[in-house]
């Protein structure tokens, strides 16, 4: 690859960026009054991050039934009413119990 395309493809990369985060300013000035609407906007970055986050739990330790087991205690605990630090060391303890046991 030359280094004219790698400057072509950097232009792109941000003209498409840029679009994607200017053009909703520019296009919608009113407020959304459509309930289907405003409840897909406000999951969106739930959801981005539980796709983001879910592979990572499952190849971030040795064993991967660890990590699944480890995502099932998190959301038992974080269901029951547990915080984040109670829910992180919960996932924790979990998938280390879990790795001594099944390694």
């Amino acid at each position: 690859m030359n280094g004219i395309n790698v400057y072509v493809w950097i232009i792109v990369m941000a003209l498409a960026t840029g679009a994607t985060r200017i053009l909703p300013l520019t296009l919608i000035r009113k407020p959304i009054e459509n309930k289907f609407i405003q409840s897909f906007l406000y999951y969106v970055p739930y959801v981005t991050l539980a796709v983001m986050t879910f592979p990572a739990i499952m190849d971030a330790t040795q064993v991967p039934a660890a990590g699944a087991l480890a995502l099932v205690a998190g959301i038992a605990a974080a269901w029951f009413g547990a915080g984040l630090f109670g829910t992180a060391a919960t996932c924790c303890l979990i998938v280390l119990i879990a790795e001594l046991l099944l390694i």
